[in-house]
């Protein structure tokens, strides 16, 4: 069996055996909503029956909504929006497509509030744009980088997630994500040859270093996990059963080898090139051309940390600019220094990258004289 069969028989398995599992939880979840006395519907506006502004710029509305999915499909209810004092509130209009959330009190009675829009539709048509635009440009080598997203998906999902929920350290199931998901998305995305190899082999070496840089600043700096609402209330819902540190970590590793791939990749490619095109360069020559592109997008990264992190943290940093505290004082805060932290950890990562696969990709390309044949 021809290796590219096997490959879309392992993305068959994994897409039906996740997906199926999914689809599991998602039942399994509806059935606990229901039964807590909450229950998610979804709507369309009909009509705006009453709409007023006071000075304070907020606002009320009475709705009426046709609701289009459920037990109550077509039902026609009435829904209060904003008390005149939220200006935050969303301001909803005729034909839009709405979240209900409908509390029902002992009695049996229901309320009915609109949580959200529908969104949907709007990632639906912006994921067929970037599929389609993948099969597009990278074609073929597009369609299988395709797949492997897909199986990262559905690995983080089916795998991760539960594992990490359910009280498993999250350190050691990012790094057996980690050893399964870096060859399968390699292999996928650039095929079986030495450039990849080689990329596969800088990566592991590269996340091993970060990892244990990550768990020494991480620990030194006494780094808690504990700066967003979010892994409070996660805390609270497992009672005290989830390694925050641990899942900060975690969280350093993942968004690592987000960007890792187009690093080592790149930096390989380049050194098997250039072997290609001069079969006389050695290992010297190879290491000091290639590294001479390599340091450019070192210089690159580096000039991008300050917008990368700007870009992430804006409504943070923009009240940290009001408060009276100094810089020195605003930089200390752990949701501050923690995502600093993260930053350079990353970062570093990346750097050491450039050298470790030039390095590796050289040495392997002089001994093969630039053959690519496994």
């Amino acid at each position: 069996m021809k290796i590219n069969e096997i490959i879309k028989i392992t993305i068959i398995i994994f897409i039906i055996t996740f997906f199926g599992k999914t689809s599991q939880v998602r039942a399994e979840d509806s059935n606990e909503m229901s039964n807590s006395g909450e229950t998610t519907y979804e709507g369309r506006v009909l009509e705006i029956l009453d709409e007023s502004q006071n000075p304070n710029g907020g606002f009320y509305q009475k709705i009426k909504i046709n609701i289009q999915n459920s037990d109550l499909e077509n039902k026609e209810i009435v829904v209060e929006n904003g008390y005149g004092d939220i200006p935050s509130s969303q301001k909803y209009r005729k034909g839009d497509t709405v979240v209900i959330m409908a509390f029902t009190d002992s009695s049996g009675e229901q309320t009915f509030y609109i949580t959200d829009y529908v969104r949907r539709s709007h990632l639906l048509s912006l994921f067929i744009i970037f599929f389609a635009l993948s099969l597009l440009v990278a074609g073929k080598r597009g369609f299988t980088s395709f797949m492997g997203m897909l199986i990262t998906f559905f690995i983080i999902f089916n795998l991760v997630l539960p594992k990490i929920f359910n009280g498993s350290n999250p350190i050691f199931i990012i790094i057996l994500f980690s050893i399964i998901v870096i060859p399968i998305t390699f292999y996928l995305s650039h095929g079986f040859n030495l450039k990849t190899n080689v990329a596969i082999a800088s990566t592991f070496i590269s996340l091993v270093i970060t990892t244990i840089l990550s768990l020494i600043y991480v620990n030194s700096a006494k780094i808690t996990g504990f700066t967003t609402d979010e892994s409070s209330f996660l805390q609270i819902m497992k009672e005290g059963t989830i390694n925050m540190r641990g899942i900060f970590l975690s969280g350093i590793i993942i968004g690592f080898l987000g960007v890792l791939d187009d690093i080592t990749v790149s930096q390989s490619a380049i050194v098997f090139q250039l072997k290609e095109a001069n079969k006389r360069y050695g290992f010297s020559e190879l290491y000091k051309t290639s590294m001479d592109i390599g340091k450019d997008h070192i210089a690159s990264m580096i000039n991008t940390l300050v917008l990368v992190y700007t870009g992430a943290s804006l409504p943070l940093l923009l009240l940290f600019i009001n408060s009276s505290k100094g810089f020195n004082e605003v930089i200390n805060y752990e949701i501050i220094s923690s995502e600093i932290i993260r930053t350079l950890l990353g970062s570093i990562g990346l750097i050491i990258a450039v050298p470790i696969t030039t390095v590796i990709a050289a040495s392997v390309a002089d001994l093969t004289k630039g053959g690519e044949k496994v």
